[in-house]
């Protein structure tokens, strides 16, 4: 029983919370007519249940027996609604209630009893002021069973009464209208949605104070009036940086902010511009406070910026170990430094060993480079694989230029570009030519460019839209002679919802690749299209769809089509997915778009913040030899 204050206070601060704190008051009208009575009158008390209420609540003990000298007998109850609560102020009563908590149970005394029945008669008529019934009536019977040790029954009969609305309201941009009914709930929701939308409107020192609400009760009218100061409305001028250890100044700061000194203050713009800040990986914290500057006019000031920053770790050394039954082990180790040349210019080593790749790497990136979004670097390796199609070992060295999507501000349009230069040794599997497999040199030049367009909803779980993607890499090869060529690949996806809930998604892709300029022999094994794999055709495996050679290895073509469509339910933070995979490499530069192997398969997806883990087994339709006949595929991500 010690705990049932501290449960009452809590009850009351959420319903005192819930009646908005109102100012309340009543108007008096004719002489000959009582006031009206106000929202902070009490109700009348239900006396304390003792032997004089018979009439009300059945018999009791019998008269001789006191409360001290009856021996401690737990008293069971039940509670009932006559009619049942309204809808609105079911769920809180229920969560607040102390006679239903316990409802079944029991208590150790009829006052304890009598004083939960007060509590929460009094909870209803709070609850229903809360939702604009003013004048409600509560009655509330206990009836003694038949038999002693059956249990009381505790009637509420509640008369919600009438519904009291708003006829006289002066506010301005208050969402409360003339006819509104007198719910604190909606008064709340409206004050809070103002408070948000002036800073959004131009005005971060607006001052929006609780407003004043008038309940008449003779009328069952409200009045409400609403002092709004807005202020002058507010531009942004400049940016101060603050913070000793601060990562960057003011300059590259300026850069992130998606608005220029000028422009109508936006909170949004702020806010946009923290998670910019955050996104960087350099910033541990950063606090945004908008300051008053100077006027510009009888209207407009100037809002200054006070960009508090401190620092997050720079530098990240990171491991990982996988297994697959493609790739078989791998071991990878990295080292970074983000801002090893300010700002944002980061130095990333890699160091990977596994059995059909090694490589050793340095890259470097810069990072929102004169623009947000816009990246510059570049990359120098020295690399061995091994692979079913090929074998190649070599060095190369690449820079380019891009422009970037993420989650923070998902692009409708993206590009990358820039040079590759790469020497090589190279092996394919060319028995089937009738030549045999010899370890060849080659050195390319390339100039690939990615040009993407994104319509969809969402970057990592896109439910509707489509999506286009434009690949063009022109080549110059200096192997046995000097030639060029062009790799190119166009491909779309498109997602379509069903319902209303939206939970289900028909998703579906096709890509289609072409080489053109060169046969295939003189195209360095590694740059030739191939296809097969979790990223690709399911149910096969990497790079096993297309021509082979005598010995069954995967020879490339200079040409490709895929296909998938996916059936995508969500439950939830599951999902299951069902999906048909197609696809098929040739050896002429024009795809056939015949001889398609498919696959078709099953998945399960677990939906986290960072996007969805994808699980996927898949079999190939008209297995041929040495295909496995199921192939199960784990990442992050859609399939796409």
């Amino acid at each position: 029983m010690q705990a049932a204050p501290r449960y009452v206070g809590a009850m009351y601060a959420y319903v005192r919370l819930l009646t908005l704190a109102l100012v309340v008051s009543s108007r008096a009208w004719a002489q000959d007519t009582a006031p009206a009575r106000t929202v902070s009158d009490p109700l009348p008390a239900i006396p304390e249940i003792e032997a004089d209420w018979q009439d009300l609540f059945g018999r009791l003990e019998e008269e001789d027996q006191t409360e001290a000298a009856r021996p401690v007998t737990a008293i069971r109850y039940s509670v009932e609604f006559l009619p049942e609560l309204l809808p609105a102020i079911a769920g809180p009563f229920r969560e607040l209630s102390l006679l239903l908590t316990g409802n079944g149970a029991s208590v150790p005394s009829l006052a304890e009893l009598n004083r939960r029945v007060r509590v929460d008669r009094d909870l209803i008529s709070r609850l229903l002021r809360a939702e604009g019934y003013y004048d409600p009536l509560i009655d509330i019977s206990i009836i003694n069973p038949d038999e002693p040790v059956a249990a009381r029954r505790v009637v509420f009969e509640v008369d919600a009464g009438p519904l009291y609305r708003f006829d006289d309201i002066a506010a301005t941009g208050l969402s409360v209208n003339n006819g509104d009914p007198v719910r604190a709930g909606a008064v709340l929701g409206a004050l809070g949605e103002l408070r948000l939308r002036l800073p959004r409107e131009g005005y971060p020192f607006a001052d929006v104070p609780d407003p004043e609400i008038i309940i008449d009760h003779e009328t069952r009218r409200a009045s409400l009036a609403l002092n709004v100061r807005t202020g002058p409305r507010g531009r942004f001028g400049s940016i101060r940086v603050l913070g000793e250890d601060a990562p960057f100044d003011a300059d590259h700061v300026n850069l992130l902010a998606r608005f220029e000194a000028g422009d109508v203050y936006d909170a949004a713009d702020i806010d946009d511009l923290r998670r910019a800040l955050i996104a960087t990986g350099l910033v541990g914290s950063a606090d945004i406070t908008p300051v008053k500057g100077a006027p510009i006019n009888e209207v407009e000031a100037e809002v200054d910026l006070d960009v508090d920053l401190t620092s997050a770790p720079a530098r990240t050394l990171a491991a990982q170990f996988a297994y697959d039954t493609e790739d078989g082990f791998r071991v990878e180790g990295s080292w970074q430094h983000r801002n090893f040349f300010r700002p944002e210019g980061a130095v990333t080593a890699r160091l990977a060993l596994g059995t059909e790749e090694q490589l050793l790497a340095l890259d470097l990136r810069r990072s929102n480079y004169g623009a947000r979004d816009r990246i510059v670097g570049g990359r120098v390796a020295a690399f061995r694989e091994d692979r079913d199609a090929f074998f190649r070992r070599g060095v190369l060295a690449s820079a380019f230029i891009e422009r970037e999507t993420n989650l923070i501000w998902q692009k409708r349009w993206t590009y990358r570009l820039g040079p590759e230069l790469i020497f090589s040794q190279e092996r394919d599997r060319s028995a089937l030519l009738g030549v045999p497999a010899r370890l060849n040199t080659y050195y390319v030049a390339a100039f690939p460019a990615q040009l993407t367009y994104d319509g969809t909803d969402d970057l990592l779980d896109p439910s509707e839209g489509f999506r286009l993607l434009g690949r063009l890499s022109p080549e110059i090869s200096f192997q046995g002679g000097t030639f060029t060529y062009a790799r190119s690949e166009v491909g779309a996806s498109a997602y379509l919802p069903l319902g209303e809930e939206r939970k289900t998604v028909i998703a579906g892709r096709a890509l289609v690749g072409s080489i053109l300029g060169s046969g295939r022999r003189n195209i360095a094994p590694s740059r030739r299209f191939y296809a097969g794999g979790g990223a690709s055709v399911r149910g096969f495996g990497f790079q096993d769809v297309g021509p082979r050679d005598a010995d069954g290895e995967p020879l490339g073509g200079r040409s490709k089509v895929e296909a998938s469509i996916e059936a995508r339910h969500r439950f939830g933070d599951l999902g299951a997915v069902a999906f048909v995979d197609a696809g098929q490499v040739y050896t002429s530069s024009a795809p056939g778009f015949d001889d398609f192997r498919f696959g078709i398969g099953v998945g399960a997806r677990y939906y986290t913040r960072f996007g969805p883990i994808r699980i996927d087994i898949a079999t190939p339709i008209k297995r041929r030899s040495g295909e496995s006949p199921v192939a199960v595929y784990v990442s992050i991500g859609q399939a796409f």
